[in-house]
């Protein structure tokens, strides 16, 4: 069993060969071959990472943990990293649904990137983003995780403005880049800090330090918060979270890939891979990553309820899904938040997935007030949507019910006021999915009427018969159901988001399989719920109430029209609070004068200081080489005078 967890070092090689091969030869390979490799190369990794989870299976407890070391990178006096890939359950579980999904995703992409200029280097950048995740991921050291965590940072924007001649998307690429530039400060100072405490940089040495001989309280908070500022901007938690909503500016598969099933949840890893750091922190840590997480989720849900563009609905349920996430390792739940972590990368990447695919057949529109009726028209879409919405929503048996739920008996177990303000999240994402999914595929299709008015235009333009058009003219739209490459992933994560719930079922220790395969990985830090069995069914009711409460009401608005939806979706959440104008205005007006005067400070101040103690020197210098003559008798003069002084000195010294 050993042999198959030694070949841990072939799930990231695959995707770094397809990287390679792609540079080489990607354009010669052309559509869809290059698309073909590099989806190959994926369920290669796919594979491997299937290999080393039967290999770890063979183990027993605390042997479940495999580091295999390919070569020394950093040696420089007591630093010393290797480039070293860490088996145990968590890594492996992580790469599972990275290269899993993330194979999906690529062969959706076949389809979705159909006759696209840079074919080949989309899937490039495809293929470099899943290698830096998985070192992300597998690295057994903080310095490898940090290169993994920049690396898809870097891919980040190469993919968000992939299509850079549009303005919008270059933008989005940048703020993205920068906004994230802030976390990366505080996982560079965090990781700086470690060294400094420990010693080492290996999590293997640091945990053994932790557990052999503790660490100071106030010490470990201060790691903990500086990674909680690195995990915040990876995973879009607040303020930090303004750059994830414009990132759906990128193509439709890249929104799947890295902003709903790997990137964003880079920051959860982290900060469950750093449990035993967080166990010894002040009380006060945990909770402000809990409270981060209760604040994010709940500020997006209500913000999506009032967005119209269906990517962009998502992408605040994703932060307001990250939050939940921020909330489980807050409340010590780290099993908890891996499995909503496993479940939301189904269901999510589902979703985003069908967004692509409704968007492919309305030739581009994304605002869902120009859409309805399309139930009919993308069967398999609609059907598989469906599937992803009733598991987001917390519908049982769907998988986002049972992870959810756990969430929710542990944040009661923290804290009332919590649980009722996390309940209160859970049932606006089954009110805004609703309302995304009847706008959406059912009521009156009304990219027809949008399109026949378009079509009326351009006639009464022609000074031809206006009302012909508008009565019998087609719609410019043709709705249609996408090619099997996009349709199939679509299915296939259907029935993963419908089932996956059963990897942790609550009702016994015998069933709760994920947090016994990742019990080794979490030290014993996992947390316990205070109550009993009957509390938690009587909780698990009420948030079963409240999903379909929330369902209902979404029917109730968008279907009987029993209230106004412009009563709901008020322009106050249509802005996202204000938060991102605000901050642009910020940057862009004091922020940026306050910039340019820091720049003034150091170019005159810091850097005027330095240049001015250089010149300083320079001019004494060329005062002190006037004595430098070269002559041998002025050198002697100097000596004989220095001699009598020495022995003037002497004499008086001695009392003479």
């Amino acid at each position: 069993m050993s042999t198959l967890v030694d070949l841990v070092w072939l799930i990231p090689a695959f995707p770094l060969a397809g990287v390679l091969i792609l540079m080489a030869l990607g354009r010669r390979l052309g559509e869809p071959r290059a698309g073909w490799l590099a989806t190959a190369m994926m369920g290669g990794s796919f594979v491997a990472t299937l290999l080393v989870f039967i290999g770890l299976i063979g183990h027993e407890g605390d042997e479940r943990e495999t580091v295999v070391t390919l070569f020394e990178w950093v040696p420089a006096g007591k630093l010393a990293v290797d480039i070293g890939f860490l088996a145990d359950p968590l890594s492996i579980t992580m790469a599972l649904f990275v290269t899993g999904v993330g194979a999906l995703i690529h062969l959706y992409s076949i389809g979705y990137m159909h006759g696209d200029e840079g074919f080949s280097k989309f899937f490039i950048y495809l293929n470099l983003f899943a290698f830096s995740m998985l070192m992300l991921v597998l690295g057994d050291n903080l310095l490898l995780t940090f290169l993994g965590w920049e690396g898809v940072g870097a891919c980040s924007y190469l993919l968000i403005s992939f299509w850079f001649t549009d303005e919008a998307n270059a933008s989005a690429g940048k703020k993205a880049f920068v906004t994230n530039r802030v976390g990366d400060w505080g996982f560079l100072v965090a990781m700086f800090l470690a060294f400094l405490t420990f010693g080492s940089l290996q999590y293997g040495e640091i945990f053994f330090e932790v557990e052999s001989h503790g660490v100071a309280a106030g010490t470990a908070s201060a790691i903990v918060v500086l990674l909680l500022v690195g995990a915040a901007g990876k995973s879009a938690q607040f303020p930090l979270h303004i750059w994830l909503p414009d990132a759906m500016a990128g193509p439709t598969p890249v929104s799947a890939l890295i902003h709903a099933a790997t990137m964003v949840t880079a920051g959860v890893y982290l900060l469950t891979r750093m449990s035993p750091i967080i166990a010894e922190a002040h009380g006060w840590v945990p909770d402000l990553i809990m409270w981060v997480g209760l604040g994010t989720a709940l500020m997006a849900a209500t913000i999506a309820v009032a967005q119209n563009d269906i990517k962009k609905v998502l992408a605040y349920s994703t932060v307001s899904q990250l939050g939940f996430m921020f909330v489980a390792v807050g409340s010590g739940a780290y099993v908890a938040a891996i499995f909503h972590m496993v479940t939301h990368a189904f269901f999510k990447a589902l979703l985003f997935l069908g967004a692509g695919s409704v968007i492919h057949g309305m030739d581009g529109d994304q605002d869902i007030r120009r859409y309805g009726g399309l139930a009919r028209l993308l069967p398999i879409t609609s059907m598989t949507f469906v599937a992803g919405w009733l598991a987001i929503a917390g519908v049982p048996p769907f998988s986002g019910f049972w992870s959810k739920d756990e969430i929710l008996a542990y944040a009661y177990g923290e804290n009332k006021v919590l649980w009722l303000l996390l309940l209160a999240t859970a049932i606006l994402t089954a009110f805004y999915m609703t309302r995304l999914v009847l706008m959406t595929f059912f009521g009156p299709p009304r990219w027809v009427e949008a399109g026949a008015q378009v079509e009326a235009e351009a006639d009464e333009e022609a000074e031809n018969a206006a009302e012909s058009a508008v009565e019998t003219g087609p719609p410019r739209r043709h709705p249609h159901e996408s090619p099997w490459t996009m349709t199939v992933p679509l299915v296939l994560l259907a029935g993963l988001a419908m089932v996956a719930g059963v990897i942790n079922l609550p009702f016994a220790s015998d069933v709760h399989f994920l947090g016994n395969w990742l019990k080794p990985s979490l030290f014993g830090n996992e947390g316990h719920l205070p109550f009993g069995g009957g509390t938690q069914w009587v909780l698990a009711i009420v948030a079963i109430v409240g999903s379909l409460g929330g369902v209902s009401a979404g029917a109730a608005v968008y279907i009987r029209r029993r209230i106004d939806p412009a009563r709901i979706e008020h322009p106050f959440l249509a802005r996202a609070w204000r938060i991102d104008e605000t901050v642009t205005d910020f940057m862009g007006g004091p922020g940026r004068r306050a910039f340019e005067r820091t720049t003034q400070f150091d170019e005159r101040v810091v850097d005027g200081a330095v240049n001015g103690t250089g010149t300083l020197i320079r001019r004494a210098g060329s005062r002190l080489r006037v004595s430098q003559s070269g002559l041998v008798r002025s050198y002697a003069l100097g000596i004989a005078i220095g001699a009598v002084a020495l022995l003037a000195w002497f004499i008086s010294r001695a009392g003479f």
